[in-house]
């Protein structure tokens, strides 16, 4: 797999995500057409990478050249903390193959390694089992349960070890 920065031309194949209704029945958010909802989507994580938010990679398929999905290191405040979050999102197609938990430990390596914070979390809601099960192989335990966005979340969290 191969990471790259987002790109207005991944706009196309990003979009089977938002209009596909598997991918957004753990997350509660105002209701937008898939266009509406993939145009903010972008805007967002380009304000990210201009202001030092973090914010998504895309995610390549080395065999195929093929958009995988995004992952990154995002600031996100949770119960009034601000924190680095490992987000990861993919398309349908590529679910349960391995490529979420790959890219989530390259993210984590990748903050240890270059100082950006003690400890990491994710966000993912309660009946997100497949993505719980990411954060888990990843080495993060459930730290809490609370809302976020309206939504019923369990934070996960990882701490960097000395030495890492």
């Amino acid at each position: 797999m191969i990471f790259r920065k987002i790109e207005k031309s991944d706009f196309n194949e990003w979009l089977k995500f938002f209009a596909d209704p598997t991918t957004s029945i753990h997350w509660t958010e105002e209701k937008q057409s898939p266009q509406d909802a993939c145009n903010g989507w972008y805007q967002k994580q380009f304000w990210r990478h201009e202001n030092d938010m973090g914010g998504m990679n895309a995610l390549i398929e080395k065999s195929s050249g093929k958009l995988i999905g995004h992952c990154g290191l995002l600031v996100q405040t949770v119960d009034e903390t601000t924190e680095l979050e490992i987000g990861y999102s993919l398309l349908p197609e590529f679910w349960g193959k391995g490529y979420a938990s790959e890219a989530a430990t390259k993210c984590k390596d990748f903050a240890f390694k270059n100082n950006l914070a003690k400890s990491l979390i994710s966000i993912i809601s309660l009946t997100n089992i497949p993505s719980q099960n990411v954060a888990l192989k990843n080495g993060m335990i459930i730290e809490k349960e609370t809302a976020y966005k309206g939504n019923s979340i369990r934070v996960f969290r990882i701490a960097k070890i000395i030495g890492w």
